[in-house]
């Protein structure tokens, strides 16, 4: 599949960068530092980890506020101690007029793990990059970029768009007021409560899509594609999995919900305006609600219901639909 080209690039950067972030072997020694900075108008904050949680939460109170919990390990002509010490030192911060720059390049930051937990004012941008550790973001304004090597990624809260990508590790994004775009070569994405359309590009794991504001394409190669309050275009593609997909599409809208390999479940209100055109290669069709049945074949069937409107169109090749009404 095409979508499922455009993940190898990113897998294979982000595995480069987790044999960056090394393996932390050998005496350890530990410390933090503080770091506060004033601040007006937007900003920007641009993070590189190599390894450690990353914690950004928008505030209110007008400034940048950066802890880190340092870690440092490892044997070589520089001891632990002194890895420490100079990082606690000199924290990786720096601030160039509104934007600001935390973290070092991957190959800087050998034997080093920090965990950031940082506040910014509420009307910030932010483009995170870590190889290995978790990473929450919430309340502000955006837009929101964040890549993962290895590692949860949480975004709530964002007022614009929201571009998240993962080679391993789960996803979720909640409350987003613009666009979100997700690419993960193996995890589960949860994506809900958003104003924007919704691009979701997976190689392995379930895609699970909630009150979405926009229209949604959603694409796995290994998993479950599942959508709920879907009325705006919907495009729903498994390689191989279930697909399911409970809404009201549109006057206008157009649904395409097609897996090679596993069932494709349609759920829709009775009162709902639609011409369904289904067809199951090697499986069964089953409809649990009134329909008006226009051409019907052993595998394959033509339908409307209501007036008519919004275009459905289901496939699976092996694997059955079923067609129910919205309980």
């Amino acid at each position: 599949m095409a979508r499922h080209r455009k993940l190898c690039l990113p897998l294979v950067l982000f595995s480069v960068l987790f044999v960056l972030a090394g393996c932390y072997n050998g005496p350890a020694v530990s410390g933090t530092f503080d770091r506060s900075y004033s601040v007006t108008g937007p900003i920007r904050v641009e993070l590189a980890n190599a390894s450690g949680d990353v914690d950004i939460t928008g505030s209110a109170d007008g400034k940048v506020h950066v802890h880190g919990e340092v870690r440092a390990s490892g044997f070589g002509s520089d001891t632990p101690q002194k890895r420490l010490d100079e990082t606690v030192s000199n924290p990786p911060i720096e601030q160039r007029g509104d934007t600001f720059r935390i973290g070092k390049e991957f190959s800087h930051m050998r034997h080093v793990s920090i965990a950031y937990t940082i506040q910014v004012p509420r009307d910030t941008e932010i483009s995170a990059t870590v190889a290995s550790g978790a990473q929450t973001i919430r309340n502000v304004r955006g837009p929101v970029k964040v890549q993962s090597a290895s590692g949860s990624v949480r975004v709530e809260k964002i007022e614009r768009d929201a571009q998240l990508s993962t080679a391993s590790g789960s996803v979720s994004a909640t409350d987003i007021g613009n666009e979100v775009h997700v690419t993960s070569a193996s995890g589960s994405v949860n994506v809900s409560n958003t104003k924007g359309d919704i691009i979701v590009n997976a190689m392995s794991g379930v895609i699970r899509i909630a009150k979405p504001g926009g229209r949604i394409e959603a694409d796995t190669a290994s998993g479950e594609v599942e959508i709920q309050g879907a009325a705006n275009d919907v495009q729903a593609h498994a390689a191989s999995g279930r697909v399911s997909v409970q809404g009201n599409p549109g006057a206008k809208s157009y649904w395409e919900l097609k897996t090679i390999s596993g069932t494709v479940q349609l759920t829709v209100p009775a009162s709902a305006n639609l011409h369904l055109s289904a067809e199951a290669t090697s499986g069964e069709i089953r409809t649990d609600i009134p329909i008006v049945v226009e051409e019907q074949g052993k595998h394959s069937l033509r339908a409307h219901m209501g007036n008519g409107g919004g275009r459905v169109d289901v496939h699976t090749v092996s694997g059955e639909i079923h067609v129910s009404g919205t309980k």
